[in-house]
């Protein structure tokens, strides 16, 4: 696992192009590589196919990281990373659903991932399905009144087929306090865990509850 999570480092610091978002980039990636080695079902050779669970990077100001692991699965060639943020690149500063393969939703304005995460879970839920939905967003994100509103939706709704993770780096102004309690008063299953440790991540995104959706904030302190 050391061994994975430095080829991913290494691979990070040969792009160049976006480092005002460098900490957007870098504080999910242990949650990013968890999901996407250990935990999402797809298959990168058919990015859209019915069988697949869905993943939304709601902080999409900072997709290096995301880019990356994408790459390193096989969505598209690793050379691909060194056009980031180039002209005419389909590497963008924010991800275009319509350009990356495995890109599930263009995001990048905050507090829009969660609501389109509810869609998705819904339509899933209509259907049948024993897909799941994750879709990860930033403590400061949690500012944006959205977040809030489809949060009491989704408890309401009960979405077990949905997994929020909030990154937790104090980013956020003011200060949100107990994030996981907040979720809870809403509905969810909220746990609140190491952002750095593998096996906590793990754990988390691998144990949803019935008739709750779940929601785990991942502490990162460096």
């Amino acid at each position: 696992m050391k061994a994975e999570m430095a080829q991913v480092e290494q691979l990070m610091l040969q792009i160049t192009g976006d480092e005002k978002h460098d900490g957007a980039a870098r504080s999910p990636l242990d949650v990013l590589w968890v999901l996407y080695d250990r935990v999402l079902r797809y298959d990168p050779r058919h990015p859209r196919d019915e069988e697949r669970d869905r993943f939304i990077l709601s902080k999409g100001h900072g997709p290096i990281g995301l880019y990356t692991i994408l790459a390193l699965k096989g969505f598209f060639e690793t050379s691909e990373l060194a056009t980031f943020a180039q002209w005419e690149s389909r590497l963008g500063g924010h991800p275009d659903r319509n350009q990356v393969p495995g890109i599930e939703a263009s995001t990048g304005s905050l507090g829009h991932g969660l609501p389109m995460a509810i869609g998705m879970a819904l339509g899933l839920r209509l259907k049948k399905s024993e897909r799941h939905v994750f879709v990860l967003m930033g403590d400061g994100e949690c500012n944006e009144g959205s977040v809030w509103e489809a949060a009491l939706l989704a408890g309401h709704q009960r979405l077990s087929n949905l997994t929020g993770i909030v990154i937790n780096n104090r980013s956020s102004t003011p200060d949100l306090g107990d994030i996981a309690g907040k979720f809870a008063a809403f509905g969810w299953h909220a746990t609140t865990i190491n952002g750095r440790d593998h096996e906590q991540i793990y754990a988390a995104l691998t144990h949803p509850v019935e008739e709750h959706p779940t929601l785990i904030v991942a502490e990162i302190t460096a």
